[in-house]
């Protein structure tokens, strides 16, 4: 579900589950316990996280959420949730290349790095459209995105159910830095070469300092997060949509 790759010091950590990585628990637990390891790992100056080409993360395996207990559901969301807390608390240079479409649950990976890099073509697009199909976010996820963008701002997109384009993220913040998408996961080596050049206790300081709130976000109890959402999700027709939805992607 997660392919680690070491470099010179450099993590190259890799969605990898099927053609367009959904998120479900497997991943999102890999993922969390990478990042705790990298974190212990003193030889690792920095970390890219990367997808495919043409797809970085399509967003939560919404098949897996229908047929999940609510026990099931409880367990996922406590890995989603610990696996950002993960990549927030990641204390080196972190850079993120987004390497295709990346909406919803992909989008708030994303958004944990210090600096984003997005492939620019015209079929990749990131952002939080769950709105279109009336699902709730949960609150961390939301707060992710609200970080970014700005509460304002944030629920606009939310109310449109806005997906950006590379050039729109890049004009809204979303992401630092567009490429094209052969060369986006190079350019994202680059720029984390730059970030390691930096001495490391300056850059590392520096990270905690400009992301004390970012930190407070993910300075929570995730079990009592996970419960509060689980429980919400038990209304009967957000439970009805969300198995419509479902059976709509196993037709396809």
């Amino acid at each position: 579900m997660v392919k680690t790759s070491i470099e010179k010091g450099i993590a190259i950590v890799q969605l990898n589950n099927g053609k367009v990585n959904t998120i479900n628990h497997a991943l999102a637990e890999e993922l969390r316990l990478s990042f705790l390891s990298l974190t212990k790992n003193e030889a690792i100056k920095g970390v890219v996280l990367c997808g495919h080409t043409g797809a970085f993360s399509a967003g939560l395996d919404v098949r897996e959420m229908a047929g999940n207990s609510s026990d099931q559901a409880h367990a996922f969301w406590v890995s989603y949730f610990g696996a950002l807390q993960a990549m927030v608390r990641y204390p080196k240079p972190f850079v993120c290349a987004i390497t295709g479409f990346a909406p919803a649950g992909g989008t708030i990976f994303t958004l944990c790095a210090d600096y984003r890099i997005m492939a620019e073509e015209p079929k990749h697009f990131i952002g939080m459209h769950e709105f279109k199909l009336s699902m709730q976010i949960p609150e961390l996820m939301m707060d992710l995105w609200c970080y970014t963008l700005g509460e304002q701002k944030a629920f606009q997109a939310l109310q449109e159910a806005k997906l950006f384009s590379a050039q729109e993220a890049l004009a809204a913040n979303i992401v630092q830095a567009i490429a094209p998408a052969e060369q986006v996961l190079d350019t994202s080596i680059a720029h984390l070469r730059k970030c390691i050049a930096v001495y490391g206790p300056v850059y590392t300081e520096s990270k905690r300092l400009a992301r004390k709130q970012l930190l407070a976000l993910v300075d929570r109890d995730l079990d009592q997060l996970a419960t509060e959402f689980v429980r919400f999700s038990q209304d009967p027709h957000l439970k009805t949509l969300i198995n419509e939805f479902a059976n709509h992607l196993k037709q396809k």
